[in-house]
């Protein structure tokens, strides 16, 4: 078992349960994180420190667990739904995983895609696949980032993507995404749990998304004032790997599946397909943002062979992670995911009301 696979199985287990020398190590691991976040909170809190401002408005996108909530999905529809609205936007990310260290990289001028995803990371191929009239940039500091988007591209908004702990940026609305079903995670600080910051820190939010099973989801007194919504992931269809094709996720139903995922919640991925009707007859689990090389691949199709699937399924973010394996791209296909926020027009008319110059 890697040490990714065992840290999140660690993650997903009763934080009240067994205590071992292991989880007392990560348990004290976790004080110079938490020690950190709260220094650095307390500068921002008591003015000591202040964000610094960008002359567009900024919807920042953010989580306060590691992975797996649907930030990009949501940055998808944000940007959808600025543009319907006469919006011209741009996405900042951090560009987690790829090797392109500039202070400014430009992944989609928002005509062409100017980047591999070993350069921009998979994450922001992705957002620039699904935008292809938007500008995505990458880089560590998204004040300059978001500074050339402005002055390069004519950005009337920005969308800040994972920003919630990006402090040294002001923005005008920040959308945090929890899991409704386990919202903290196991209530404790990285590496011991999933939290980069500790549960108050949702206070710090303008708005509130729900995500996964919203119906099971606890009221949380943190944010007790906070507008919510439901944030839903909806498949959209299927992709042949390596093709424009796409067919009906009715596609799926009572076909045996081999499926594998390198990303942040692949038990959601997995959930998807059998809510699907598919039959899941494998699965494989990667870490996020896993690189695949041969071994994996071929790992993979003895796997899928031996379980008699019909179909080898992943993800759309895996499928930009296999674009240097076109051969084994072609046998795939790739679950596309939206995401669908409820109720959509008092979502909407709230956004507007906070950017509105």
């Amino acid at each position: 078992m890697s040490a990714e696979k065992m840290i999140r199985k660690i993650w997903d287990e009763d934080p009240n349960g067994r205590n071992t020398p292991l989880l007392a190590l990560l348990r004290l691991l976790s004080l110079p994180h938490g020690g950190m976040v709260a220094a650095r909170n307390r500068l921002y809190d008591g003015g000591l420190l202040k964000p610094q401002k960008l002359p567009r408005p900024v919807v920042s996108v953010g989580n306060l667990t590691v992975g797996g909530t649907g930030k990009t999905p949501t940055v998808i529809f944000m940007a959808h739904l600025l543009k319907d609205h006469g919006y011209h936007s741009a996405v900042l990310s951090r560009g987690y995983g790829g090797s392109a260290n500039a202070p400014v990289n430009v992944v989609s001028d928002g005509n062409r895609i100017r980047m591999g995803w070993r350069e921009a990371g998979d994450e922001p191929i992705l957002i620039a696949q699904a935008l292809p009239r938007i500008p995505v940039l990458t880089g560590s500091r998204r004040l300059l980032t978001g500074r050339a988007a402005v002055e390069t591209f004519g950005a009337d908004i920005l969308i800040l993507d994972d920003g919630f702990q990006h402090r040294s940026l002001f923005r005008d609305i920040d959308i945090l995404l929890l899991d409704a079903a386990r919202p903290f995670g196991n209530g404790f600080l990285l590496p011991r749990g999933p939290l980069r910051e500790p549960p108050d820190a949702l206070r710090r939010a303008d708005i509130l998304l729900r995500t996964g099973n919203a119906e099971n989801g606890e009221p949380l007194r943190e944010a007790a004032s906070l507008p919510s919504f439901r944030a839903i992931h909806k498949p959209q269809g299927l992709v042949a790997g390596g093709t424009q094709r796409i067919e009906t996720v009715a596609a799926l139903r009572g076909q045996k599946v081999f499926a594998f995922a390198g990303i942040g919640s692949p038990e959601a991925f997995r959930r998807s397909l059998t809510e699907l009707r598919a039959e899941v007859v494998g699965f494989r689990i990667f870490p996020d943002h896993h690189p695949y090389d041969l071994s994996d691949i071929e790992s993979l199709r003895r796997l899928a062979a031996k379980s008699g699937a019909a179909r080898i399924v992943t993800t759309e973010k895996d499928g930009i992670r296999l674009v240097d394996s076109p051969d084994f791209l072609a046998e795939l296909f790739l679950l596309r995911i939206a995401m669908e926020i409820t109720p959509t027009e008092p979502f909407a008319e709230l956004i507007f009301s906070r950017i509105a110059y």
